[in-house]
């Protein structure tokens, strides 16, 4: 599955979501770093990745999602969902 990036406003919280959907691979991460830090400085503050809806996040992108949360200061929400899922498909197809 493709990944997919959607931008949404938070008007409660005061900020702007980037949800990502799909797959994720080596270079729709570093995609998807050019695309935050592109976003914040045109925005003038910080966005917060969603991951829970993602498919699939293959291990060279899971250091560069590491690197756009400790190097550029970006929120990260929904990977416990993510992280949860896998478990459960995991424990589903072992039976």
């Amino acid at each position: 599955m493709p990944t997919k990036i959607t931008e949404l406003e938070d008007t409660e919280r005061g900020k702007t979501i980037l949800r990502i959907e799909g797959s994720l691979m080596q270079e729709d991460a570093i995609l998807l770093e050019k695309i935050a830090l592109d976003l914040r400085e045109q925005r003038g503050r910080n966005i917060t990745l969603d991951l829970a809806d993602l498919d699939f996040l293959d291990s060279d992108s899971a250091p560069i999602i590491k690197r756009i949360e400790r190097e550029h200061g970006f929120e990260i929400e929904g990977i416990e969902f993510f992280l949860q899922t896998i478990v459960n498909e995991a424990e589903k197809n072992h039976n």
